[in-house]
């Protein structure tokens, strides 16, 4: 066969698809049906279609890996080449892998879900949901083993853990119930291992560390074949790419390789945590050595020990115990070739990541993966064994704000007369924090509410999910720029969309002078936003109405830091709160320290009272939950940097100018709302 007669062919496996029937529900309708059978109190319902959602999740992705990896298998790169057959390898590759994955699947445009809800599980909301429905079905021993699957990603969660104390104590409910569903193969038997080797089991622990590596290279190879799908490409247009071919398979394939790389860091990193654990896989040949050593098993110390000095060369105390080894046995030995292996290859993805950085006009910046020594305990004679720390340590192009102490002012004038000072930043026991009353009148309040009402959606704000942060609860949320489009549109009354608007402009001004800025604060985003407690779902209810975090970093409460970098809103800068009623149970603002668990400070809303407080780590906050009635409020976030002002914002400047000069802005006006959430 020919070059040309085998690339046609490959053309033709690509358009010819495998006709067999769907075998695997969509994980994401499941989903939404388990949710659905929620409100309905349906809990039976909800826990035969979640069961079946996360299910079909898992299935999916060791469908995935296994097609990814027998297509690869199946159809290798010849070691000479050229174009076609590159191709041809390539289209082959691809349809091998359509085809593998439909046989057992269906189609695959039938599994492509929404961000929001690969999210969802990715944090293992479901389990939020599971743990409730079998709590309902009086199912307490798999409600204790949601609950705890669910605690383990999402440790700040206090509520959790506080459900987690109570089902201890449920008849029924034994010690082994308490398991991670979801728990990574590879750290289970590390961490077992640890146990053993802490309390001197050598032989039992060496076992285990041998099968976590196994795991773990295993796991390696399976988030690798991950990587393999569909990339973002962020800032360029998909419907109008004018790249040429081998810019675009090389932009593509960097994509890839960084996430390949990224690996490392992902295999070493524990559900609910920001942070890798520190020099995590040499760690697992740090302490082989030693175990090895206990067991007087010399040569296979001193091969781990070897190994362990491929990852930190020359190192002080494993370069002494390498010679005390070679000396005892009078000879010498190799490392491990599955780790000098993986080195190779993650030297020459690091080598092609700073290349194809290069072409893409992008910046890359290795992050140090092994770093420290694990803890060493000093005090062990040669050979030194390490003292089993599996501490965080922070990646180097992440920004550790936490330590930073803000030398900011506060306590300047409030700007209007009614305003009054409730408490300053000392009598909220923490920093750049102020409560005020009297913002707006009780008229005002009752307008707005009764604005909310005829303007809020649910969901709105987080892409129509109607609880994005408790099941619990009802979330309705609208924008001032939708609220002035009602206006306009005769829907809403203009002078209370209008309110909405000059309110937050109060609110902008409050908090600028009083904390004594000296630039301009500039609207990050605004919304009108209520809560409800869903009739029938308050009984024994632990959860938060919002979960502790911070504004504009990610809070790692184990760590103790809040890491400001993506997906947090880096740009923000002040928030503020505006409550509109106080006629409602709970939903009570908390302030807590950075363990997400001491409350430092509670708030108590009500008509006209206001809370504002810097964005960034040093004040962590929640609500908590709304049990009774519906709470309402203004919501307002700031950027002192004018290039993250809110668009909406600009734009409803613009509707209201207009209005002043009483021109038909909606003839020359484009509303097009942007959901900046």
């Amino acid at each position: 066969m020919d070059v040309t007669s085998a690339a046609a062919q490959s053309v033709v496996l690509l358009t010819v698809l495998s006709m067999s029937c769907a075998v695997l529900q969509p994980y994401d309708l499941l989903y939404e049906d388990a949710v659905q059978a929620f409100y309905r109190s349906d809990y039976e319902s909800v826990v035969r279609h979640m069961e079946a959602a996360l299910g079909s999740f898992s299935e999916l992705r060791r469908t995935k890996v296994r097609c990814r990896l027998r297509c690869q298998d199946q159809h290798q790169f010849e070691a000479n080449f050229t174009d076609l057959i590159f191709f041809d390898t390539v289209l082959r590759r691809a349809a091998c892998m359509d085809s593998c994955i439909e046989d057992t699947s269906g189609p695959q445009s039938l599994h492509k879900v929404s961000e929001d809800v690969l999210q969802d599980f990715n944090r293992r909301i479901p389990y939020n949901y599971l743990q409730l429905a079998y709590q309902k079905l009086k199912m307490p021993d798999k409600a204790a083993a949601a609950a705890h699957t669910y605690f383990q990603a999402n440790p700040e969660h206090v509520e959790m853990g506080q459900d987690l104390e109570q089902y201890k104590d449920q008849r029924g409910v034994r010690p082994e119930h308490f398991v991670d569903r979801e728990a990574r193969v590879h750290q289970r038997y590390f961490t077992d291992a640890v146990t053993l080797y802490d309390k001197g089991d050598y032989e039992a622990a060496v076992v285990l560390f041998e099968e976590a590596l196994v795991e773990y290279f295993k796991a390696d190879v399976e988030c690798r074949a991950l990587c393999q799908g569909p990339q973002k490409f962020e800032n360029h247009d998909h419907l109008r790419y004018r790249y040429s071919l081998l810019e675009l398979v090389s932009d593509h394939f960097t994509q890839v390789l960084h996430c390949e790389h990224e690996c490392v860091r992902d295999l070493a990193t524990r559900p609910g945590r920001l942070s890798p654990m520190e020099n995590y896989l040499p760690l697992h040949y740090d302490y082989l050595q030693f175990a090895y050593y206990q067991m007087e098993w010399l040569e296979e110390a001193l091969q781990c020990a070897l190994t362990y000095l491929l990852f930190h060369e020359g190192e002080e105390f494993m370069t002494e115990n390498v010679e005390y080894y070679r000396e005892v046995l009078e000879g010498d030995a190799k490392p491990r070739e599955e780790a000098a292996w993986y080195l190779r290859r993650h030297k020459q993805e690091l080598e092609l990541l700073l290349m194809g950085s290069e072409i893409m006009g992008a910046e890359f910046t290795e992050g140090s993966y092994w770093r420290g020594t694990g803890g060493r305990d000093d005090s062990n004679r040669i050979p030194s064994g390490t003292g089993g720390g599996m501490d965080y340590v922070p990646i180097s192009d992440k920004k550790n704000i936490s330590s930073v102490v803000l030398q900011k002012q506060e306590g300047g004038p409030l700007v209007y007369d009614s305003v009054r000072l409730v408490k300053n930043s000392a009598a909220l026991n923490g920093s750049q924090r102020v409560l005020l009353d009297s913002v707006i009148s009780e008229e005002e309040c009752s307008e707005l509410r009764h604005l909310a009402h005829s303007v809020t959606m649910a969901g709105d704000g987080y892409r129509g999910r109607m609880s994005p942060h408790t099941p619990n609860e009802k979330f309705e949320g609208a924008s001032v720029l939708k609220t002035l489009q009602y206006g306009y549109e005769g829907r809403v009354p203009i002078r209370s969309a209008r309110l909405f608007y000059e309110v937050s402009e109060r609110a902008r001004r409050i908090i600028e002078s009083y904390f004594l800025l000296n630039s301009t604060l500039h609207f990050s985003y605004t919304h009108l936003v209520c809560r409800t407690a869903i009739t029938g779902q308050q009984d024994h209810r632990n959860d938060l109405s919002h979960p502790i975090h911070a504004d504009n970093c990610l809070l790692d409460p184990e760590a103790n830091e809040c890491w400001k970098e993506p997906p947090a809103y880096t740009y923000r800068d002040y928030s503020a709160l505006l409550y509109l009623n106080g006629d409602f149970d709970g939903g009570e603002f908390i302030f807590t320290e950075m363990d997400a668990k001491t409350v430092t400070a509670s708030v108590k809303p009500k008509c006209g009272r206001m809370v504002g407080f810097s964005s960034g780590g040093e004040n962590p906050h929640g609500v908590k939950a709304v049990t009774n009635g519906q709470r309402c409020a203004v919501a307002l976030w700031f950027t002192m940097d004018p290039l993250f002002r809110e668009l909406e914002r600009l734009q409803a400047d613009e509707v209201i100018q207009g209005l002043d000069t009483q021109s038909v802005w909606a003839q020359s006006l484009n509303i097009n709302p942007k959901d900046e959430l």
